[in-house]
């Protein structure tokens, strides 16, 4: 595949002085509340390493769960264990993994849904391919040159676009961002700035790099270049000050809560922002996975407080995005000899936002009977994870045709989940 000049600078260009050129944002104007023409913003965060979604959204009303996990299952919402907490009722059935507490609200305001029991058809049990099968959304073809949500971007090109249309907090480029749209990617951008004495040598390269290109003999070359410079340059002009989450938000210090504090910053300074994407690792549990408490219980608590968070931050915003969550497959339905559970099948995603009709587990539960699991040992999918994210394109981003979205595959509005109004 040859990659243009054009797009290898569009791509590259803002992150080529990595941590240290264009400023962290952050104060806007009085904000109008009846804006016409405000733009929808997608979230897409990964939770790379399969997340247990058995434990993450508790079948407490299957009695073969608790069969299957003597010493990993989510007690019963009317039950106490001595080692702690029990799920969170969400539907009689349903319950939230207790470190969780902090979604319900939000989920009883009708703003978090749950789709269970959804995921990818292909089988694969390999990290990498099931993530790169999801990120392309294309399971069982490795060849698809780039990724669903560059495919959406090259869909709806817009004129005004700007640099930050697409920001992916990443230390590389994701394979759902690959592809001919430009995307900024970055793990920080508090560190992106050129003020100050601190940055003087970094202000003398990127100054070096721009008179490179501006005397560059090919035109698209320089043209491309004075685009990307005069983004920064705007960029510096910007004032930068400490960032103040609203309404009490408090985003926990991990990598997840500082890269979605970095999502509301760049979406309260109206930076055109419209898709971001952000990755939260270690879901990979074989070993001591733990029930209650234990290594899920804390990546569930920095996860859900995350949500949270970002959801109390935006406040009224919210009523322009939605926030989608997924994992490349989900974990075995029985606990295995280590504590632990194994890599599986299908799993639980979340979509949080004000247009949402949450308060609402969704999908086909399959059961968890030994002839209704999946190849003997997982759970069944019963939701293709591409309705999911055509439902987010067709009904939130406002794409009219997603054929070329979703190359090989006929989306057809009959399987969406109705999530979305």
């Amino acid at each position: 595949m040859s990659i243009s000049r054009r797009y290898f600078l569009k791509n590259t260009g803002l992150s080529l002085f990595g941590a240290a050129v264009v400023p962290s944002f952050l104060r806007r104007a009085a904000y109008a509340m009846e804006q016409p023409g405000r733009k929808k913003i997608l979230v897409a965060i990964f939770q790379r390493g399969a997340a247990d979604g058995l434990n993450i959204v508790v079948p407490f009303g299957e009695k073969n769960y608790y069969s299957m996990r003597p010493s990993i299952a989510i007690p019963q919402p009317s039950q106490r264990s001595e080692s702690g907490p029990s799920a969170i009722d969400l539907d009689g059935f349903f319950g939230l993994h207790p470190s969780l507490s902090s979604l319900k609200p939000l989920f009883d305001a009708r703003h978090l849904a749950v789709i269970h029991a959804a995921g990818s058809p292909d089988s694969t049990r390999s990290h990498f391919d099931a993530q790169d099968y999801m990120e392309s959304a294309t399971p069982g073809v490795k060849a698809t040159p780039d990724g669903w949500l560059n495919r959406f971007l090259q869909s709806a090109p817009h004129t005004d676009a700007t640099p930050f249309r697409a920001v992916a907090f990443s230390a590389s480029t994701p394979r759902t961002m690959m592809g001919a749209a430009p995307c900024l990617c970055t793990q920080d951008l508090q560190g992106f700035h050129l003020a100050g004495k601190a940055n003087r040598g970094a202000q003398l390269l990127a100054s070096a790099y721009e008179e490179m290109y501006a005397s560059a003999s090919d035109r698209l070359l320089s043209s491309t270049a004075r685009e990307t410079f005069e983004a920064i340059s705007t960029l510096q002009r910007i004032q930068i000050g400490e960032y103040q989450p609203e309404n009490g938000a408090q985003y926990p210090r991990g990598p997840l809560g500082k890269s979605l504090q970095q999502i509301a910053q760049l979406i309260k300074s109206d930076a055109g922002l419209e898709v971001a994407f952000a990755e939260a690792g270690g879901w990979d549990h074989h070993v001591n996975e733990g029930g209650v408490n234990g290594q899920l219980a804390t990546r569930l608590k920095d996860f859900g407080d995350s949500l949270a968070a970002f959801y109390n931050d935006m406040g009224d915003r919210m009523a322009d995005i939605t926030v989608l969550t997924m994992s490349e497959f989900g974990r075995t339905a029985h606990e295995n000899g280590n504590r632990g559970t194994d890599h599986g099948h299908a799993h639980a995603m979340f979509v949080l936002g004000g247009p949402v009709k949450g308060g609402k587990v969704y999908g086909d539960w399959p059961g968890l009977k030994d002839h209704q699991l999946h190849e003997g040992r997982d759970l069944e999918l019963t939701t293709d994870f591409r309705d999911v994210f055509a439902e987010v394109a067709t009904r939130h981003l406002g794409v009219k045709d997603s054929g070329g979205i979703f190359p090989g595959y006929a989306v057809s509005p009959k399987r969406f989940r109705g999530f979305l109004g």
